[in-house]
């Protein structure tokens, strides 16, 4: 850890350059206040609530700023590196809703597992976000699941879209606890051909406020959505709509790839957010525009510090819950860094069916909007569960890695009216459990009393586990059902894993490490990058690359004030 030299500290130099660093950020703090109280000037003529004329410029007054109030969301402390000094910058704005790690569950006692799918990928490049800046993430933002799902993995591609899945199942060796195993369950959607797609009815809602004049906010979203209007097809429509104080329409419903540029570059930041009624104004356009049988979606692009109107997170979910049930989904897109509330944007897009990312850089932008378009809009199964029953004459433990805020209970699992996970078109899934064979040694001890593992458990001694699968089609009410055993004979490990396999436990050995996961033991950053192998693909060597930086950072503080003495 880099600290503070005392000695250069005595020197008139070092104390004329520390108060003119300090300066130099309150003025800037007085620049970004400023900012937020300016008008929001966009394009467009207002007509109550709707801008319409979208050649003439108007100015959308800004709402005046609400008072000051601690958010109940677990938050993250940011902080500034300069040259042997570490100091704090808007302490607390970051707003993250971090879970605790799964338990490990004894077999006998809880022998079911049951989880909503889960397809986000906001929380690895919002890691990759703070490892870029010389950061450790805050373990409420390391989402295990979400960074195992950035990736793709070699599952068989489904031959037809009425079963438009398939199941793959495998075991290897824990590389952190050669006692342990590691069950991989892996799904992969059903590719839809463009000529196979429904018509889209898009709604860009794109935050103006204040927030969004950086770099990395408002002008990143422009190239973002500018990406994915040169992805329409010629039944596609989008609209645009704005907010910062008050809420209007930019661009109605159009398939003009141009226009749609065209509207986006005009866009300019100021003013305080009224995200609430921006979301109120995005789907009530939606809704008067909806396509029967096709994709009817709202996508959010923002920082998600919503200050003004409806800002309290489980109002908004309340609304986005009663849209997703008329047919309107909510695809959530993050932006920045300071004042990011990922904690809304996560749960709001869940709530809406839909899914979220974080888009940190214009290349993610384009993998997002541009190479996986198909899976970020076009639905082919929703309310997707999975269950998995083990074996007690088989495994002894389990914990399921990541998925915390996704735990379903078992009785959920078949019951129809319980909403679960939606999954695109090509898209994957998947899920790492972490098991003790029977007879083997396990996290939690043997107990005096134990039962032998009942009969139907020996009978079934071929099987290590039983997984379920359960979806509705996107236009259906009542679920199907897909069954698999895993046999136990996948326990006896005769071969190496796939590098495919191993890259997986890679990534989620690095997830669990960020968090602080202590049955990781002595695992370090460098076996986890060892274990990932050296892969080819641009997106892997990425990977490679982030956990060589979070090894140089190992010895900070994860997102701590770690300020020298002096300057506390």
């Amino acid at each position: 850890m880099r600290r503070f030299s005392t000695a250069l500290c005595t020197t008139a130099l070092c104390t004329t350059a520390l108060l003119s660093l300090l300066a130099g950020c309150a003025a800037r703090q007085a620049e970004v206040a400023n900012a937020d109280a300016a008008d929001v000037v966009v394009t467009g003529t207002r007509v109550g609530g709707t801008l319409s004329s979208p050649m003439a410029p108007v100015t959308v007054q800004s709402a005046p700023p609400p008072p000051a109030s601690a958010p109940a969301t677990k938050m993250a402390q940011r902080s500034l590196w300069i040259p042997g000094i570490r100091l704090p910058t808007d302490p607390g704005r970051e707003q993250y809703d971090g879970k605790e790690i799964s338990p490990v569950h004894v077999v006998r006692q809880e022998p079911v597992s049951t989880f909503s799918v889960d397809v986000d990928t906001g929380a690895y490049a919002n890691t990759r976000r703070f490892l870029s800046q010389g950061q450790l993430p805050p373990k409420d933002a390391v989402r295990t699941e979400e960074l195992i799902n950035y990736f793709r993995y070699d599952y068989a591609r489904p031959e037809r879209q009425e079963t438009p899945f398939t199941v793959t199942t495998d075991v290897m060796t824990t590389p952190w606890n050669p006692a342990t195993r590691l069950l991989r369950i892996g799904l992969r959607g059903y590719d839809l051909p463009a000529a196979q797609r429904p018509p889209a009815n898009l709604v860009f809602l794109v935050d103006v406020s204040g927030s969004m004049g950086e770099p990395d906010k408002l002008p990143l979203v422009k190239s973002a959505l500018a990406g994915l209007a040169g992805e329409l097809g010629p039944r596609d429509r989008v609209s645009i709509v704005v907010y910062a104080g008050a809420a209007g329409v930019v661009l109605p419903p159009t398939n003009d790839a141009a226009a749609i540029r065209s509207a986006l570059d005009r866009l300019e930041a100021g003013g305080s957010t009224a995200g609430g009624a921006g979301l109120e104004l995005a789907y009530r356009l939606a809704r008067d525009s909806f396509v029967r049988g096709g994709v009817n979606r709202v996508i959010l692009a923002t920082d998600g510090d919503f200050n003004v109107g409806v800002s309290d997170t489980k109002a908004l979910i309340a609304m986005v819950e009663r849209e997703r049930d008329s047919g309107i989904t909510l695809t959530t897109l993050g932006f920045g860094a300071g004042n990011y509330n990922e904690a809304m944007m996560e749960q709001i897009a869940d709530h809406g069916n839909g899914n979220y990312a974080y888009i940190d850089s214009a290349l993610e932008a384009k993998k997002v909007l541009g190479d996986e378009m198909a899976s970020t809009l076009f639905t082919i199964a929703k309310d997707v569960k999975i269950q998995v029953e083990f074996n007690p004459a088989q495994v002894s433990q389990y914990r399921l890695l990541g998925y915390e805020n996704r735990a379903l209970r078992e009785e959920d699992f078949a019951n129809d009216k319980v909403d679960a996970g939606d999954i695109g078109a090509g898209h994957q899934v998947t899920a790492l459990y972490e098991i003790v064979p029977t007879g083997a040694k396990g996290w939690v001890g043997p107990r005096r009393y134990d039962d032998a593992p009942p009969v139907t458990a020996a009978q079934g001694q071929a099987e290590l586990a039983f997984v379920k699968l359960r979806y509705k089609l996107p236009d259906g009410q009542t679920s199907r059902l897909v069954e698999q055993p895993v046999p136990a004979s996948a326990l006896v490990i005769q071969q190496a894993p796939s590098p495919d396999f191993r890259f997986a436990a890679a990534v989620a050995a690095f997830g669990q490490k960020l968090r602080g996961d202590p049955l990781l033991g002595d695992f370090s950053l460098t076996q986890v990058r060892a274990l990932a192998g050296a892969p080819g693909d641009f997106w892997r060597q990425e990977f490679v690359r982030l956990v060589g930086v979070a090894e140089g950072l190992g010895d900070r503080p994860v997102m701590s004030d770690d300020r020298p003495r002096a300057l506390r």
